[in-house]
């Protein structure tokens, strides 16, 4: 039974890397479009997780015992 299991998994993850790699009509695959908007998606997401930081600096700051009262 394992081993039937191991080929079906096998066969999809084939079938996966065939079509993240297969051409589209303009000449690209998904793999490429992904490889070329990495750097602006983790740009992206270093930017948010800077701004989520700011403002749990801020409110931990507002809500210290020396500023309770002050926001």
């Amino acid at each position: 039974m394992n081993i039937l299991k191991f080929a079906m998994i096998g066969a999809a993850v084939g079938y996966g890397v065939y079509y993240v790699t297969k051409k589209r009509e303009d000449g690209t695959s998904i793999l490429e479009e992904l490889t070329e908007k990495a750097p602006e998606w983790f740009n992206k997401g270093k930017q948010y997780a800077t701004q989520t930081i700011d403002q749990v600096t801020e409110g931990i700051k507002s809500h210290t015992p020396g500023n309770r009262g002050k926001l």
